[in-house]
């Protein structure tokens, strides 16, 4: 099976048998966590129902997770399912429901095998697909019930005026469908503030979230969005908001300010744009440093998953955490925050922690801490609603390259990564 897969419960080196996922309890052996503590963590009942240190609780069905760091799972606030994976593809994109379902369930399959256990998707809706695409992803996300948690964003291209009066009704028969956010653009409506407007009408006549595209390089219109979403606190994100990098510092501190205000979250794209809005326009990402000093909750998603957009997009959490670090803009602990604890807050997910009573959503990952996390995190496994849902082992080998070149067990070279000690040598 590829690595995305959904795997039975193991060893996550797959050397040894474990308990097959069901609802009865499971035991993460020998973790270590992200203060440097090594616990064995119970799950029952789709929550952790205990955390102890290493042989302290009662025997049962096990994984043994000695050489891994166990952390809250990330949550993907920003994905692109029903485009995804189309980058090699010739010729007009195929939105027949087999095609969007298809790639909607790869795609959240291999997001899920990153370590993402929740992702929503932003879905066009109207022009010649109408609402197909849409019940596409639903029908989706019916099928992936139990292995991860698909969400909807319903995003109408045009809403105000003449040609946005099919956009607006078809936008109410997207909620009525099942989506559970409602989004857009309105920086490509010819009247973006009352695209604004029906959008949060919308939002708040059904109880949905909001969550909408801009590039926030207009300081004005940017204002003015934050000031008429501050109504619906805390339920909207703006994303990628990568124009407030071209911005001058003092008017993108100022924006940050009025954002933080408004209690809006911002959904950054460290791994590159969406198709939304389009790519190359000369920033990579929202500043982010900036943004947390004035005080806006800040998530990190991934964007586009190797399409038009982004041919080379990975759809990992991980990697947006590590650019967020190796760019100077988060700590290692910060940036994974951003893509778990602030991405499940921005999708109005409950919090996880390690910790007895909370949801056993969790990412075990082979290394030494979080920075070795991000750094060469590559065996990953997976926890939702306390199974085991998807596995990944990286295995290392060398050998000769030459004839007279030394043996690798004359050099000492590992095969793959220890099991205990310094993993990821």
């Amino acid at each position: 099976m590829p690595d995305s897969q959904p795997q039975p419960a193991r060893s996550p080196d797959g050397d040894a048998a474990a308990a097959a996922p069901g609802d009865g309890a499971l035991l993460l052996c020998g973790a270590r966590l992200a203060d440097g503590r090594v616990v064995d963590v119970r799950l029952s009942g789709g929550r952790i129902e205990a955390v102890g240190t290493a042989g302290s609780l009662a025997p049962g069905p096990r994984v043994d997770l000695t050489g891994y760091v166990l952390l809250p799972a990330p949550a993907e606030p920003h994905a692109h399912c029903d485009t995804a994976l189309t980058a090699d593809l010739g010729g007009p994109l195929a939105f027949g429901a087999e095609d969007v379902q298809r790639r909607t369930t790869e795609a959240a399959l291999l997001q899920l095998g990153h370590g993402a256990t929740a992702v929503r998707s932003h879905v066009r809706i109207g022009d010649v697909q109408g609402l197909r695409s849409l019940e596409a992803v639903l029908q989706a996300r019916r099928a992936l019930s139990g292995l991860t948690e698909l969400s909807a964003v319903a995003v109408p291209r045009l809403l105000t005026g003449t040609a946005g009066a099919d956009g607006l009704a078809m936008l109410r028969d997207a909620v009525k469908m099942g989506a559970t956010v409602v989004g857009g653009c309105p920086d490509l409506d010819p009247d973006p503030t009352g695209y604004a407007e029906a959008v949060l009408a919308i939002a708040a006549e059904h109880g949905c979230a909001v969550d909408l595209h801009t590039d926030g390089d207009d300081p004005v219109r940017l204002a003015r969005l934050a000031a008429m979403a501050g109504g619906l606190r805390p339920g909207v994100a703006f994303g990628p908001c990568a124009g407030l990098a071209r911005l001058p510092q003092d008017q993108a501190l100022r924006a940050g300010h009025q954002l933080a205000a408004a209690g809006v979250t911002v959904v950054c794209l460290p791994q590159g744009a969406c198709g939304v809005l389009g790519g190359g326009r000369g920033a990579w990402c929202a500043p982010v440093r900036l943004l947390r000093a004035a005080g806006v909750r800040v998530a990190a998603g991934s964007g586009a998953l190797r399409d038009a957009a982004n041919p080379v997009g990975r759809g990992d959490p991980l990697e947006a955490a590590y650019l967020l670090a190796s760019h100077g803009e988060l700590g290692p602990g910060q940036a994974y925050e951003a893509v778990s604890g602030r991405a499940r807050a921005a999708m109005g997910l409950p919090e996880v922690r390690v910790e007895a009573g909370f949801p056993a959503e969790l990412l075990a990952v082979r290394g030494g801490g979080i920075a070795g996390v991000l750094s060469l995190g590559y065996s990953r496994l997976v926890v939702h609603r306390g199974r085991v849902v998807a596995r990944t082992s990286a295995v290392r080998e060398y050998g000769d390259v030459q004839a007279d070149a030394p043996s690798p067990a004359a050099l000492d070279l590992p095969r793959q990564s220890p099991r205990g000690g310094d993993p990821e040598r």
